[in-house]
């Protein structure tokens, strides 16, 4: 399967509570069909006392959202793009739909 999100990527989030604002991808779990957005969907982690951490407490962390509801950003409009695949010089590219601009190789052909 053609990886059409990859990390490092900048992404706009389409639906959810922090829709319309982009980010950096930090992680991606292609099992459960999920993205870490950097600065999307914060969460409080609540912590135990540990050895590690005598005092315990609260802390924020983005959470996972479902990969559905990201686009990569086209470098040229700055907007969330549908993503095609064109091979150019035997590798396989991403491109995005509207402007044709790159967004990267996926892999050699």
């Amino acid at each position: 399967m053609a990886a059409r999100i990859k990390k490092d990527d900048i992404v706009y989030v389409r639906s959810g509570d922090d829709k319309g604002k982009t980010g950096k991808v930090l992680r991606i779990n292609g099992d459960k069909s999920k993205v870490v957005v950097e600065g999307i969907n914060v969460v409080w982690k609540h912590l135990k006392p540990s050895q590690q951490n005598q005092r315990g407490g609260r802390i924020r962390k983005e959470a996972p959202i479902h990969i559905s509801k990201v686009q990569p950003v086209d470098p040229k409009t700055g907007k969330g793009t549908r993503v095609k695949y064109t091979v150019k010089d035997g590798e396989k590219h991403r491109t995005a739909v509207k402007t044709g601009s790159d967004l990267g190789v996926v892999s050699k052909v």
